[in-house]
C-alpha cells in the first residue's frame, strides 16, 4: 500500500510569501557606478536590490 504526502503538512520552499511586486527596470551604467559606490560604503554591503529598497525608503520618507 503506498502512503501519499498530505500537501497540506508539506514544508514550502523558497522566499516566504509577502506583500509586494516585482519592478524591473534598466539603469544606466553612470547611476549603477554610483549605486556600487554607494554599496562599498555601506558597513554591511547590501546587495543592489536591498540598496535600492533602502535609499528608495530613506527618500520617500524624507518627502513624505
Amino acid at each position: 500500500m503506498r502512503v501519499s504526502i498530505n500537501p497540506a503538512k508539506k514544508p514550502s520552499r523558497g522566499r516566504p510569501r509577502i506583500d509586494s511586486e516585482a519592478v524591473n527596470i534598466r539603469v544606466e551604467r553612470s547611476l549603477l557606478d554610483l549605486l556600487d559606490a554607494w554599496i562599498a560604503d555601506q558597513k554591511d554591503a547590501p546587495s543592489r536590490p536591498e540598496a535600492i529598497r533602502r535609499l528608495l525608503r530613506a527618500k520617500l520618507s524624507v518627502e513624505s
